[in-house]
């Protein structure tokens, strides 16, 4: 039987991956190149754009090479990416400025002022979502007053995945999940809205916005001349592609309104999808999901399985190199000494704010609690509850406005370790389903590639088709209320700690 292939690209904030997928959803071969990040000053995180393209498509090509099947069976390709940052083109079709990544602050200064001049209240009523630093309406705002020559000579504003695409078909357009996340969008007409960006003083871009698509449509053809770089076929479809939360909740099933989904990476991403959005702010983030109909609600914060990372790399260099030579990981030695520790046991409480925080934007991490007694064990036991226990502040914010899931699907680089996931399922008390572990951002790209090449009718018949849950881990009740107390003392220890924060203003 002859089998089709789909490619999808995926753009985080440190990797440029391309993945090539069957049509079952069977990942084939995968390549991930490193991006360089750019820091000219404190609170900038910029990358090259032409760099990036020349990685994107070493990406691609070395996928290809790396799958040893005929790159003509490729039926398609999209895309999946960091949403807000920024990616501008200019009349010359070059780089107008660097691209700016979901982690640039450095127009904090435009949320304070547009919050205390009422402008944060208007913008709400068009586009159900909060303002925040890292989104491009903020940024161009930015340019206006620093930079103004950038926006002069810019004629196309970009997400990540819209500029990649662009590089492979030649033809502009914006997508729904990015620039309906990127306060871009007035969410009641589906449309651009000159009044919405009168609000921000930004009314001289609405020209340099680019047509607008939905994830699965086709969005032009692959180049003679990019085919050659990449060995991607010429003239198969590019789909618009998806904002990669969006990305990793279509691969992990979600597609209707039962269903929870979390990522556990370096970002706490929790989310679920809804015919409407929640407007009565206690949900922070509202954009439209990728199946037309659907609102994505989401919410998430730099909090999680990345502090775990901090860990290892500053605490544990003489275990990752003993597991090394041994031919183990170090993963390994973490969940030994996680499930060595009974949680009764320890009342050692970390917060996960290494990278930043859900709760004060000044807070910082720590542990606390700590005697003679503890050692390195109970202090990574208390990593992987405390980045947990934010998981939960998210969850019960979503949980608000909707029933508990049945499960809740559990994706990320946690969902490797089954300590952790009982420890998920143990705390939430609601049963939590591993799904396969595969580039899942790439794989919810694919879908949306298969659907525009016509080999899945549509999401729910390419999620049939790719979607495969490894495993279910049921909550015990006998751990529910130890984890209800220690959840209490987290909290606590986050109240208690809120005035202290503003001395670590450096």
């Amino acid at each position: 039987m002859h089998m089709n292939y789909l490619m999808g690209i995926d753009n985080g904030g440190t990797f440029s991956k391309a993945s090539i997928f069957d049509e079952n959803g069977n990942q084939i071969a995968v390549a991930s190149v490193p991006t360089e990040t750019i820091t000219p000053k404190p609170g900038y995180t910029e990358r090259d754009m032409d760099e990036l393209w020349e990685v994107n498509a070493r990406a691609v090509r070395e996928a290809i090479e790396k799958s040893g099947i005929n790159p003509s069976d490729i039926q398609g390709v999209s895309f999946s990416g960091h949403g807000k940052g920024l990616y501008l083109v200019g009349e010359d079709g070059r780089p107008a400025y660097n691209g700016i990544i979901s982690t640039d602050m450095r127009a904090w200064e435009y949320i304070e002022k547009w919050s205390e001049d009422g402008t944060k209240e208007k913008v709400y009523e068009k586009t159900f979502q909060e303002i925040l630093a890292c989104q491009p309406v903020a940024l161009l705002a930015w340019l206006r007053d620093h930079e103004p020559q950038v926006l002069e000579k810019t004629k196309y504003i970009f997400s990540v995945k819209d500029y990649i695409r662009y590089k492979l078909t030649g033809e502009a357009f914006a997508e729904y999940t990015d620039f309906t996340g990127g306060n871009l969008v007035n969410m009641n007409t589906k449309e651009y809205d000159r009044e919405l960006l009168a609000l921000y003083g930004l009314e001289e871009i609405y020209d340099k916005l680019p047509p607008l698509m939905y994830s699965a449509d086709v969005c032009g053809c692959i180049t003679r001349e990019v085919s050659e770089k990449t060995l991607l076929p010429a003239g198969i479809p590019a789909a618009a592609g998806m904002f990669d939360v969006d990305a990793c909740g279509i691969a992990s099933g979600l597609s209707d309104e039962s269903q929870m989904c979390m990522i556990a990476g370096t970002w706490s991403i929790n989310e679920y999808i809804a015919r409407e959005p929640i407007v009565n702010g206690t949900v922070a983030l509202n954009s439209m999901f990728c199946i037309p109909g659907y609102y994505l609600i989401e919410e998430s914060s730099p909090t999680s399985a990345g502090n775990m990372e901090w860990f290892i790399r500053n605490l544990m260099g003489y275990e990752k190199a003993e597991a090394k030579a041994e031919g183990g990981s170090v993963y390994d030695i973490t969940n030994e000494w996680v499930a060595s520790v009974d949680p009764k046991e320890s009342n050692v409480i970390f917060l996960p704010f290494l990278n930043g925080s859900n709760e004060d934007p000044l807070a910082k991490g720590t542990f606390i609690g700590l005697t003679g007694y503890h050692n390195k064990r109970h202090m990574l036991r208390a990593v992987y509850e405390g980045i947990v226990f934010s998981h939960l502040t998210h969850v019960n914010k979503l949980l608000r406005n909707r029933e508990k899931p049945r499960s809740i699907r559990l994706s990320g680089g946690a969902a490797n370790s089954d300590v952790w996931v009982q420890i998920f399922a143990d705390v939430l008390q609601i049963p939590v389903d591993v799904i396969e572990d595969k580039e899942l951002g790439a794989q919810g790209a694919a879908i949306a590639a298969g659907i525009a090449a016509g080999i899945y009718s549509d999401y729910q018949d390419g999620i049939n088709k790719t979607v495969k849950i490894t495993k279910t881990v049921y909550p015990r009740i006998e751990y529910k209320e130890i984890y209800e107390e220690k959840y209490r003392t987290y909290r606590s220890v986050i109240e208690a700690l809120a005035p202290a924060w503003k001395c670590f203003r450096n």
